[in-house]
């Protein structure tokens, strides 16, 4: 019997927008889609950020856009979907990344406070893929990638309220649109990373001994993540190999879930 080679995805030709892939996880995500081939908007609000990003993914070979977008905006989601489509004439894939938080107890959280965090990382996920799907409908199907966290799984702690409410409901949104979708062959998975290195969390070894410590020994690799180790798994969802995954939820974590 033959030999099978292994092609690994390819995404030439496709489109991604990926809110808040200026930086951190967000850009290594960006990073990997177009070293597979696709075209990336990165959606984002600090526009020096977005340049030099944009910069990095040009390099790659691949047409890279910028977008001044605060997800939080109905108007600013609407018109980053818009200016895809004015650029690209297509949306193949949209990564909903862009997240916050306030880091305070519950009782000393104010209401606008939780709606802030509830408005970005929940309602501006789901106003995007409601603004992304009449164009995937029409081309024949697309690619929601909605970026969880640890948080929705476990209760965040005591200043964990907000963040761990908004990302548990990101999966079962995910969950939901797979359902409502999959007639119009769109597929929606969530990824849920754990604790990576980023520009954000660089100083906690040196900051927060103690903590970093007690995550690291926690996780079975003893080590936290790399952005770059988060690119197969986007990539894989964004790929053609994804087609009969939807609903899914891949925790990209180290071990660190099942500890």
């Amino acid at each position: 019997m033959p030999e099978i080679p292994f092609r690994p995805p390819r995404l030439e030709g496709k489109v991604a927008i990926v809110t808040g892939g200026n930086g951190g996880l967000g850009l290594g995500m960006a990073l990997g889609l177009a070293g597979a081939g696709a075209n990336i908007i990165v959606a984002a609000r600090n526009d020096d950020k977005t340049s030099e990003a944009v910069s990095q993914i040009q390099e790659l070979g691949v047409k890279a856009t910028g977008v001044n977008t605060d997800v939080s905006q109905e108007t600013d989601i609407n018109n980053m979907v818009a200016q895809a489509i004015e650029a690209y004439g297509r949306v193949d894939i949209l990564v909903n990344n862009a997240g916050m938080t306030y880091r305070k107890e519950p009782q000393d959280l104010a209401a606008d406070e939780w709606d802030q965090v509830m408005n970005v990382n929940l309602r501006a996920a789901f106003l995007a893929a409601k603004a992304v799907y009449p164009h995937m409908k029409s081309q024949g199907g697309g690619k929601l990638v909605n970026i969880g966290s640890m948080f929705s799984l476990f209760g965040g702690g005591g200043s964990g309220a907000p963040y761990s409410s908004s990302k548990g409901g990101l999966v079962q949104l995910s969950k939901s649109l797979a359902v409502a979708w999959a007639k119009d062959n769109i597929q929606s998975n969530a990824i849920l990373p754990g604790w990576f290195m980023t520009e954000l969390t660089a100083p906690v070894p040196a900051t927060q001994p103690e903590r970093y410590d007690l995550i690291s020994r926690r996780i079975p690799y003893g080590r936290w993540g790399e952005a770059e180790e988060l690119q197969g798994t986007v990539v894989f969802l964004s790929s053609r190999a994804s087609d009969y995954v939807t609903g899914a939820v891949v925790a990209v974590d180290g071990g660190y879930s099942v500890m």
